[in-house]
């Protein structure tokens, strides 16, 4: 009887929406879902998502390996507070953060008139998305590679540098085969959420169709608007979405440490 109230939990919440995306998406054949898979509106918001997710994803990896090498090999005071704060963005709605950085980079917010007077706009522009994807994904890659630090310890590295090994020797050779399997699934974490990311960005974006529309954006308008050809242009790309998380969750699945999958 669980099994059986299992099944049907994911099938309703899960497997009907993805056939429904599926159904819509090709009611009309393949030629018109490949019409606007070449659309300029739908390739702009490709190209802006790929461009945002992937400086996200690089800046949040770098953030959190530091941040994980902090935390783990050194204690200091606020540690703790520091570590709970890293953790704030994913516990807040993204339409929250999406106003708080409008409140701090916007026109009138702390930093926008100055940043505005030197040629450099944040809000309603790249940058300013590109802060949002990153504050919602912020934690993803540190969480992950965090437990791994803390299981390996520091006796290979101490020994290293006994040996004469410098702080790159060591990370190269020593902490990053340690924490490669750790880091490659919160990459792949942190690439699912950035790619899928709307609220914040939202707010902070505009929408401008070609200009700054990524494509959870582009979907939502284009659903917003009346006739076929919106609401096919709307399920094309959900459907491209879609098929990125199901690839995305493939990886995850295979990066899943083997204990984890049992």
């Amino acid at each position: 009887m669980l099994r059986v109230i299992a099944l049907l939990y994911v099938l309703g919440l899960v497997a009907l929406p993805v056939a429904s995306v599926v159904q819509h998406t090709f009611a009309d054949g393949v030629g018109p879902v490949l019409d606007v898979l070449r659309s300029p509106d739908f390739l702009a918001a490709l190209r802006l998502t790929v461009l945002v997710a992937g400086i996200a994803v690089v800046l949040n990896t770098v953030f959190g390996v530091g941040m994980a090498l902090l935390l783990t090999r050194y204690r200091f005071p606020g540690r703790r507070l520091l570590s709970a704060i890293i953790d704030l963005p994913v516990s807040i709605s993204p339409v929250v953060v999406g106003v708080a950085l409008i409140l701090v980079y916007g026109t009138y917010g702390w930093f926008g008139p100055a940043l505005e007077r030197i040629g450099f706009q944040v809000i309603f522009a790249v940058p300013g998305m590109v802060l949002a994807t990153v504050l919602v994904s912020l934690p993803l890659v540190l969480r992950e590679v965090v437990p791994t630090l803390e299981e390996a310890g520091l006796e290979q590295e101490q020994a290293a540098q006994s040996l004469g090994a410098s702080a790159w020797q060591r990370f190269v050779r020593i902490t990053l085969p340690t924490i490669r399997w750790a880091l490659a699934y919160g990459v792949a974490l942190s690439l699912a959420r950035s790619l899928g990311e709307f609220g914040a960005v939202r707010v902070v974006s505009g929408s401008v169709a070609g200009t700054s529309q990524t494509l959870t954006l582009y979907v939502n308008d284009a659903y917003q608007e009346f006739g076929a050809d919106a609401q096919r242009q709307a399920f094309a790309a959900a459907f491209v979405l879609m098929a990125i998380a199901v690839v995305l969750i493939a990886v995850i699945a295979a990066l899943r440490p083997k204990e984890d999958r049992s």
